[in-house]
């Protein structure tokens, strides 16, 4: 976990809610009301945004007595208790959203990583995260991925070059995009991997007359082509299927022999677990 990274999110994520203050609990609650709650589980899955729920409820209110009962990355079933929280009433419900809003969609994201993670378990192929997040909450949905057993591509702009299509199109080809990428790399003294996206065989065997790079992704392949892209490319660079890829067809592209699939699908459209904070 990246505490600075996390603890700008809480933080943020607190000023968003409170504003100038919690008027329904002010209103209703004494001020040094103390409770207890537990965070119940409601239907089955992988949790995931336990460690996150400590960080959040210590930066509400460090007096607060969390009790973990269940960690990041198990399965869950309905009825089941994560955590219990005990301290001042005013601060566990000044927690309690940012804590289900967080933990659902994180375990949304581990559930279904999970499952497309274990219909691979035939392949060597490995499942990765895209940029397809949602802003702000990046490092959160890739961190829900990681607990899932998936694996992180690039975070963001800055730790690889991925030349995709775009790219190539504004950079005059490939052989341009690929040589410019290089000259960039070695002028700024920086290393970072270079990836380059493929929408064909042609182009293809453009980056194979080149090389110059670590990653070929082979974006929206037929089947028949990706396993002769897989078997032209022979292990010289690693290979990366995307591209309209779904839990319903992921181990059909696997079965092409690819290294990596990336899937979009995985933070952009997952469907939350549902989970409540109730008071005992």
């Amino acid at each position: 976990m990246d505490k600075q990274i996390v603890d700008q999110f809480i933080k943020n994520a607190i000023a968003e809610d409170l504003g100038d203050g919690d008027h329904t609990s002010l209103s209703t609650i004494p001020a040094d009301a103390q409770g207890k709650a537990k965070l119940l589980i409601k239907e089955p899955g992988i949790i995931a945004g336990v460690a996150l729920a400590l960080e959040i409820f210590n930066q509400v209110d460090a007096s607060l007595t969390v009790e973990v009962l269940i960690n990041d990355g198990a399965e869950v079933k309905y009825g089941d208790i994560a955590l219990t929280v005990s301290g001042s009433t005013h601060s566990i419900l000044l927690a309690e959203r940012l804590v289900l809003n967080c933990m659902q969609r994180m375990s949304g994201i581990a559930t279904t990583t999970h499952r497309i993670v274990k219909l691979l378990e035939p392949y060597t192929t490995k499942i990765l995260d895209t940029r397809k997040t949602t802003p702000g909450l990046r490092y959160l949905e890739k961190w829900a991925v990681r607990i899932g057993g998936g694996v992180n591509h690039r975070i963001g702009l800055y730790d690889m070059i991925l030349i995709k299509d775009n790219h190539v199109d504004y950079a005059g080809g490939i052989a341009s995009a690929i040589q410019s990428a290089n000259s960039y790399l070695k002028e700024k003294g920086k290393e970072l991997q270079i990836e380059i996206e493929v929408r064909n065989l042609e182009e293809l065997n453009e980056v194979l007359e080149q090389k110059g790079v670590d990653r070929i992704m082979l974006d929206n392949f037929n089947f028949t082509d990706l396993k002769k892209a897989v078997q032209l490319i022979d292990h010289r660079f690693l290979t990366e299927a995307s591209g309209g890829i779904t839990e319903q067809n992921v181990t059909e592209y696997a079965a092409c022999g690819v290294d990596f699939i990336s899937m979009g699908a995985l933070t952009h459209s997952v469907k939350s677990l549902d989970m409540s904070l109730k008071a005992f």
